[in-house]
């Protein structure tokens, strides 16, 4: 079976295309080629394309069509309709990446695979909605369909989030020094952090049972959620260290402290994924608490002496 992984060097890409290939796939993975890959038995029996995705780019079509994939993953998510119709002739399978985020903020926890509320952010709500067009397609088309949707990505590969709800190596250094960090009074929302390796096995796991998996929206991460404090004093453990928390007055925080949306969400919106659906369909587990997978990100750090 030909399975075409797009963006398949990157964070869950590595581990997906590991998964693929020692499941006995045919895996071509496209990326852009700026990212190194080990060279090991594995990627070995991968053929590598470097292509740019680019939104409505008819050579990116072309490239893709010529590919005649039986198995299409998305996990790049740039132009997800586009793609889809360039490789639907020889496709059977199309499986795309999107993001707990998509749903908008949440109204249950741990939260299922529909629409909570608007999504406030434009990149995201224009692909949730892509997403769902293109599972409609497929349906017409008589072609599987199926979207991955993680929460806050963790594990070795990428700088895991900081306490200030981005992925900068300074933060994680003033952790390391015991650097206080400030938190809205009252706050206890939950944070996921997922490990890499169990988003690839969900995308994984679609693959292996195509008809259990057409049509579906699967949520995928860790079992369980941590509270803010709680992930501070992860940190904390992890590096050895104490990390004091100030609690401030939460509109003081949300305005002038860290007033960035996108890195402030973190603390105001739980991002727990209901895993119910892929368990019972797919058989998901995944492997890593968010502990560990925040443990195996810092070890990469250090390895790759970012910290």
């Amino acid at each position: 079976m030909k399975i075409l992984v797009i963006g398949g060097t990157g964070h869950i890409g590595k581990f997906l295309v590991s998964m693929l290939v020692e499941g006995g796939g045919e895996v071509v993975v496209v990326s852009r080629g700026t990212t190194a890959v080990t060279d090991t038995p594995v990627w070995g029996k991968v053929r590598r394309i470097s292509a740019s995705y680019d939104r409505g780019e008819p050579a990116w079509a072309k490239r893709v069509a010529d590919i005649r994939a039986e198995v299409v993953i998305d996990i790049l998510g740039a132009d997800v309709p586009a793609t889809y119709e360039a490789a639907k002739g020889p496709c059977r399978h199309f499986i795309a990446c999107g993001s707990l985020w998509m749903f908008g903020p949440p109204r249950v926890v741990p939260t299922p695979e529909t629409t909570q509320g608007p999504c406030e952010f434009e990149g995201y709500a224009r692909r949730y909605a892509e997403l769902l067009a293109t599972r409609d397609a497929a349906a017409r088309d008589g072609i599987a369909f199926t979207a991955i949707m993680p929460p806050n990505i963790c594990g070795p590969g990428k700088v895991p989030i900081d306490g200030r709800g981005g992925r900068d190596a300074e933060i994680h250094k003033a952790h390391m020094r015991g650097r206080p960090v400030q938190l809205p009074a009252g706050c206890n929302t939950l944070i996921s952090p997922c490990d890499a390796a169990d988003v690839a096995r969900g995308f994984a796991l679609a693959v292996g049972d195509r008809d259990r998996a057409a049509g579906e929206i699967f949520n995928v991460g860790s079992a369980c959620g941590l509270p803010a404090p709680r992930f501070i004093e992860t940190y904390a453990a992890i590096y050895d260290t104490q990390i004091p928390i100030e609690f401030v007055d939460p509109d003081e925080f949300y305005s002038r402290i860290l007033p960035d949306p996108g890195a402030n969400y973190h603390f105001r919106e739980h991002m727990l994924p209901d895993l119910s659906k892929i368990r019972a369909r797919l058989g998901y587990a995944p492997a890593c608490a968010p502990e560990q997978t925040m443990e195996r990100a810092v070890a990469w750090m250090r390895d790759e002496k970012r910290i």
